[in-house]
């Protein structure tokens, strides 16, 4: 995931879970970092998902996605929802939601970028892959 602090980019390597289809991405991280900080002054993040030689991929993908989108830490109204979600595809981190230090986020993501090759870029936007 990729923010900005004061102008300064800075990128994380983050386990993630997906939501209501592609429409959200659910992660976590503690309060006490940077991107915790840098998010909660401004929302907005890239995240780069490269799953090439994924263990259980049928074939080789060349194909890599870069989320567009807004976080924002999830509601104590919606988190065991988004817990459950987020442990379905990540049961080993239980220990880590659980600390009081944990932040949730969720990203409502606005846009994909699809680098199918150098030359092969594609954007689709949530809201027209939703209409199709």
């Amino acid at each position: 995931m990729a923010t900005q602090h004061e102008g300064q980019p800075h990128a994380s390597l983050m386990a993630f879970a997906s939501m209501d289809g592609l429409r959200h991405l659910i992660m976590a991280t503690y309060r006490e970092t940077l991107k915790y900080r840098s998010l909660s002054k401004d929302g907005r993040v890239a995240i780069l998902i490269d799953d090439r030689g994924a263990a259980g991929s049928p074939r080789p993908s060349d194909m890599v996605l870069t989320a567009h989108g807004i976080a924002l830490e999830v509601p104590g109204s919606d988190r065991e929802a988004v817990v459950r979600a987020y442990l379905q595809r990540h049961p080993d981190l239980e220990a880590f939601l659980a600390s009081p230090d944990c932040a949730l986020l969720r990203v409502a993501v606005q846009a994909y970028e699809v680098v199918l090759g150098t030359d092969d870029v594609l954007w689709h936007r949530v809201d027209d892959l939703a209409n199709t």
